[in-house]
């Protein structure tokens, strides 16, 4: 459930893109999600309140200063940016075991309400677990409905991307029936299912990647996203995956203790 920051009247969210990120390995799409909103500068505008994450607190991770650093920050905020027409979904804390349907029911309800032209999940899958054909060319991959394909299918073209491939359901027994696996993805999978469903306008971009420092992943991720809607401008190909790309992303602050606070002096 949705609930504005000031308990007021909800925003205006009609025809704005949501961007979310799913809970999948490395973090890599809730990474990107902290590049796009320390980036762009977006004012926090709600809460979305479920009982399908694990419950959290913490302080602001976009602070700028020592004013705004005590500010509280919980497990899913919701962040706008009305001259891009853009909402986003910041997620902070993993699912609650066999919560993943009830938040997806939750999430696309929000959606329909709020009348969102569509949605952009940021996910990643475990890179040792693709086949053979997964293996060539670029670590990125989208997804795409049937709903959103006839307004967006040339423009994907247009950038070469690759379209996440589906893999045999039966390898090695019966090769010819083909399914789509994201493993490591989440939330991912389910999502797109039911937005093909019901008809919703959803695009999946995703990473291939592994556990570790997952930040070069989520700067790659973001620079994928950026060749499509154009957040920043970048005269540079994303998927070169260039540092001078990179550089223009405002790192938020709270990445400073991403891997902790180091070891203790006193132990030495």
């Amino acid at each position: 459930m949705f609930v504005p920051c000031d308990r007021g009247a909800s925003p205006d969210l009609r025809g704005f893109t949501l961007l979310a990120p799913a809970v999948s390995v490395g973090n890599v799409g809730q990474l990107a999600v902290d590049l796009v909103i320390s980036t762009l500068g977006m004012t926090k505008v709600g809460y979305f309140y479920t009982d399908c994450l694990v419950p959290m607190v913490g302080n602001n991770p976009y602070a700028t200063a020592e004013e705004n650093s005590v500010e509280l920050s919980i497990n899913a905020e919701v962040y706008s940016l009305p001259s891009r027409k853009l909402v986003v979904l910041q997620i902070r804390s993993p699912f609650i075991k066999n919560k993943y349907r009830a938040f997806s029911e939750a999430l696309l309800a929000w959606v329909l309400n709020s009348k969102c032209a569509r949605i952009i999940l940021l996910s990643s899958s475990h890179a040792y677990q693709r086949d053979d054909e997964q293996l060539l060319g670029t670590p990125l991959r989208y997804l795409i409905t049937p709903a959103l394909e006839e307004s967006v299918a040339g423009l994907m073209q247009g950038l070469k991307w690759k379209e996440m491939e589906k893999v045999a359901a039966y390898p090695g027994v019966n090769d010819t029936e083909k399914v789509l696996n994201i493993p490591g993805g989440g939330i991912t999978k389910l999502l797109f299912t039911e937005c093909c469903s019901k008809g919703i306008q959803m695009a999946v971009l995703l990473k291939f990647c592994s556990e570790g420092d997952n930040i070069p992943d989520a700067f790659a991720l973001v620079n994928y996203l950026n060749e499509w809607l154009q957040l920043i401008k970048c005269e540079v190909s994303a998927s070169t995956n260039s540092t001078a790309a990179s550089s223009q992303w405002k790192i938020p602050s709270s990445w400073r203790l991403l891997f902790g606070s180091g070891l203790p002096p006193a132990l030495f």
